[in-house]
């Protein structure tokens, strides 16, 4: 496999690390936070200028025809910043929804307005009762007319206070825990029975508990065949993965950084932290732990750009390991900084804690641990 980046994406990994590194310092993250709101509409303004809202679209949409592989070297960089803007949720998740399962009508209606930045999406996929399976969904969907009417709740929508269109997965056949039977949807905020209760997460972010009540929806907004729409949710969650793991290494490869600067400078006993063998030992483990999730993160990502689901188990190896790598780091990274290491002034706990929220992200580190011990494609 060849892990090096082309022109196109070392220029794009170039462009998204200055805007990291001119916009997101820890000062100005955390007045963004502090005032209340979810993101900079600012920034949100100069990502879409950028063009990185349509770079992993197809070109028939008005994107740039990317992919995977494209969003692994912006999530990377946005990993490093901590960003808050919800190109995750509206884009990797919501975006790709649309160009898998969305009629030319409804493409043409919403696609054109994300690229450009005037339209935020969410995807209403979890349910408290579900933990982590995909297929188990109580939200349903019955047919009155022309139309759906839905009535449920979804818990933990990324970005779904600041959405103006949400992807909502509902039972319109079969069990609840079916794999069969499952429609997605996609409903514009405003409609009449939606509520979005929106609140902030542990790591600076915005999530949103959403209620359907007696919502109407036309069949002309269903994303996909009415009753296939698992292998979308199977689709989306694979990229979604692969995205949050990139994040991840973004926050990782800060993590360590920062930790040998901090025991370079460090004093203790006439001499620097740094020099003292034992805690050398540590931060070697954090680097290497580090770069065999860089690894794995590229073989999936090449997997999954060439054969999709076929390279599941793979992108559950990953989640794993970037889950109890995650945590390793975080640790040691508070560890050797002290009692500092979780302070609001430094970094540290900010990544560490971001870290943690993406390993509960589609399934945790035991989860995908048993899914890749049972089975070799994913089942939900």
């Amino acid at each position: 496999m060849d892990f090096n980046l082309n022109e196109e994406q070392q220029l794009v990994q170039d462009s998204v690390a200055r805007f990291v590194s001119d916009r997101y310092t820890l000062e100005s993250r955390q007045s963004i936070i502090a005032s209340g709101q979810a993101f900079s509409d600012a920034h949100w303004a100069t990502i879409a200028e950028l063009g990185w809202l349509g770079l992993t679209l197809p070109e028939a949409e008005g994107g740039f025809g990317g992919n995977q592989i494209d969003t692994m070297v912006i999530m990377e960089q946005f990993g490093k910043g901590l960003v808050l803007e919800p190109f995750y949720a509206s884009i990797v998740l919501g975006a790709r929804a649309l160009i898998l399962g969305g009629s030319d009508q409804l493409k043409q209606e919403i696609l054109p307005a994300v690229i450009e930045g005037r339209c935020q999406l969410a995807f209403g996929y979890a349910e408290e009762q579900a933990r982590f399976d995909l297929n188990d969904i109580t939200t349903r969907a019955k047919v009155d007319g022309d139309m759906f009417i839905l009535n449920g709740h979804k818990s933990m929508v990324q970005n779904g206070g600041s959405a103006q269109q949400l992807i909502v997965s509902a039972r319109t056949a079969g069990a609840q825990t079916d794999t069969t039977g499952i429609t997605l949807f996609v409903i514009d905020t405003a409609t009449e029975g939606l509520d979005c209760s929106s609140f902030p997460t542990v790591d600076g972010l915005t999530a949103a508990e959403v209620s359907l009540n007696n919502v109407r929806v036309p069949m002309t907004r269903v994303l996909g065949e009415v009753d296939q729409g698992f292998a979308i949710l199977q689709n989306v969650a694979m990229d979604g993965i692969l995205a949050l793991s990139a994040e991840a290494l973004g926050a990782m490869e800060m993590l360590y950084k920062d930790t040998v600067t901090y025991t370079q400078e460090r004093e203790q006993f006439d001499h620097p932290l740094a020099d003292f063998q034992v805690l050398q030992h540590a931060m070697v483990d954090m680097f290497m732990e580090y770069e065999q999730c860089k690894s794995l993160l590229y073989r999936a990502t090449l997997e999954v750009a060439q054969s999709g689901l076929a390279a599941m188990r793979t992108v559950h190896a990953l989640k794993y390991l970037i889950g109890k790598v995650g945590t390793k780091i975080g640790e040691n990274a508070v560890q050797l900084h002290g009692g500092m290491g979780m302070t609001e002034e430094l970094r540290i706990g900010h990544y560490f804690k971001r870290l943690l929220v993406i390993d509960a992200q589609l399934g945790n580190s035991d989860y995908h641990l048993e899914k890749f011990s049972t089975s070799s494609a994913y089942q939900g």
